[in-house]
């Protein structure tokens, strides 16, 4: 039986007036498409849990985001999307959406994939790519707005310190790992700690 979470409502209560319809809309559609999913808060967005991370959305003062967690195993589902988290790109209006008719299908494809215990494919990067210095995903910077003391201590590290979190996250093999490194990421500069302090301890209690 379908859970709804008090705290969803909450998000999209807060949320700017043109995201309400868009979220309240992906809301139902999941809904639709998966009578029996939960909802919980992870990382601060809304997430969808169906025998495992379903998929999730979010939104920012401009635009919202979905994306599945296993979207690039969907049939007919569009790739990520470099402009925003998911695979929706920027949506603004519902009409940036695929019709629902099609959004339950993948939905409902989603949660046979969770059914199986089909895992997301591993991302792999090219060795070029990984000498860049990378761009902090969107997800990863709407954390930190919403956590004061971390955002105060990413701002205050050093740009290595800074990319030092911010390549332990992109350069996680999975979906699955690069969600937990980021939250993990966001619990560590809350307690005011770089990213490699466990072994900054370790040294220190040599000496």
């Amino acid at each position: 039986m379908a859970k709804e979470d008090e705290r969803i409502d909450a998000y999209i209560a807060k949320s700017q007036p043109f995201a309400q319809p868009i979220l309240n809309h992906l809301r139902n559609v999941v809904h639709r498409g998966c009578p029996d999913v939960e909802e919980t808060m992870k990382w601060s967005f809304p997430h969808f849990v169906y025998k495992g991370v379903l998929c999730s959305m979010a939104s920012f003062k401009q635009h919202c985001a979905f994306g599945f967690w296993k979207g690039s195993l969907l049939k007919d589902a569009p790739g990520l999307g470099r402009e925003a988290m998911g695979q929706f790109g920027r949506i603004t209006s519902i009409g940036d959406l695929p019709n629902e008719k099609k959004l339950v299908k993948l939905v409902q494809q989603a949660a046979k994939l969770n059914e199986a215990g089909v895992k997301a494919p591993k991302v792999r990067k090219p060795e070029l790519a990984r000498r860049a210095a990378p761009k902090p995903p969107p997800a990863f910077l709407a954390a930190l707005r919403k956590n004061t003391k971390a955002r105060a201590t990413y701002e205050a590290l050093s740009p290595s310190h800074q990319r030092e979190y911010v390549e332990w996250i992109v350069e996680a093999k999975g979906e699955e790992t690069r969600w937990r490194r980021m939250d993990t990421a966001i619990g560590w500069m809350a307690e005011g700690k770089a990213r490699n302090w466990k072994y900054k301890s370790r040294d220190q209690g040599s000496r």
